[in-house]
């Protein structure tokens, strides 16, 4: 892999709230950046309040325009490699993967190889270009240890259609998650901002200057220690059901990140896997206009997980099979 010019600097505005943090740390969570790149950024004078420049210590004042320009990365190529993918649909204009836990959806510092961008190019088919490099195709994302369906788009204008299609929050996700404890009510919203952990940048939180984040969960099966939710994602923050569901005290089973990995072995979950499967994507084609309805069975590893923790709770048959188990808990029943 080689290394290459680095493109246009990309340009963001935010207006400054009121009871505005100070400079760095506004920045930070605006963009979902660690505080020190924000800190860098206002010392290399890419950070302006009104066309003016600030110490990074500098709380701007409500109303205050803020400008902040980032400068694109080094681009660098991104080989194809010969990775099978589990495709669960494709058509000319569109494909859905259904991702397996452990694989990261695009290169980035640490996985320049090994990702579902890199087994996409090594199919051979035409991905859209996309706004970045290394994302060709992508149009959404999933975590490297949730398992489930990935929507990619193969031509640029499929890439435009679903790109406003998600941002008009018309592509409907759903996901099966276990959660510690027990949820106060069958039905739960949780409608909390998220941004990028100002003490820690590899960790999503709560923050109050974050994006607006909004999750559905509704619980299907209450256990001895755990509750099955199917969580209905409105938003695509990063961690998103995972930074909810701890922030309401029921981490997701298996989140070491989060507060959810303690009790692994209880139920039986590989080590860095999580109980979160995107299980269910429905979607219009960009180009017929077909509602596409695509689902996921619970892989075998959160199969075992289940099992697990419903032992002694459920008829003995009533996981055992080929059939998904979501089916038996009423997954797809939208009434329930």
């Amino acid at each position: 892999m080689t290394g290459g010019a680095a493109g246009a600097p990309t340009t963001h505005e935010l207006i400054a709230p009121n009871d505005a943090p100070r400079l760095d740390v506004l920045v930070a969570s605006h963009l979902e950046l660690s505080r020190n790149q924000a800190a860098t950024l206002i010392a290399n004078g890419r950070v302006t309040i009104d066309g003016r420049r600030e110490k990074a210590s500098y709380r701007p004042r409500a109303g205050e325009r803020i400008a902040v320009s980032v400068p694109a990365p080094l681009s660098r190529a991104v080989l194809a490699e010969a990775i099978p993918l589990n495709v669960s649909y494709e058509d000319d204009d569109v494909l859905v993967v259904d991702k397996p836990a452990g694989m990261v959806v695009h290169p980035a510092p640490g996985n320049w190889s090994g990702t579902l961008v890199n087994a996409l190019k090594g199919r051979g088919a035409s991905l859209a270009e996309g706004n970045d490099e290394g994302r060709e195709g992508i149009v959404h994302r999933l975590d490297k240890e949730t398992s489930g369906l990935l929507l990619v788009a193969k031509t640029d204008r499929a890439h435009r259609v679903l790109g406003a299609e998600l941002q008009a929050r018309r592509i409907v996700r759903r996901y099966a998650a276990l959660a510690w404890g027990h949820v106060t009510e069958d039905r739960i919203t949780v409608d909390k901002p998220i941004a990028r952990d100002p003490r820690d940048r590899k960790r999503m939180a709560i923050v109050s200057t974050g994006r607006p984040a909004r999750t559905d969960f509704t619980r299907l099966a209450r256990f001895d220690s755990a509750d099955l939710l199917r969580a209905h994602l409105y938003t695509g923050r990063t961690h998103q059901i995972r930074v909810h569901l701890a922030a309401i005290g029921h981490p997701v089973v298996g989140d070491d990140t989060y507060g959810g990995g303690g009790g692994r072995r209880l139920v039986q979950l590989p080590p860095r896997r999580h109980f979160l499967h995107a299980a269910w994507l429905q979607f219009r084609h960009p180009v017929s206009g077909k509602e596409i309805d695509i689902r996921s069975p619970l892989p075998e590893d959160l199969r075992r997980a289940l099992a697990a923790t419903a032992q002694g709770s459920l008829p003995d048959d009533a996981l055992a099979g080929d059939h998904d188990p979501l089916e038996y808990f009423g997954f797809y029943r939208l009434h329930l």
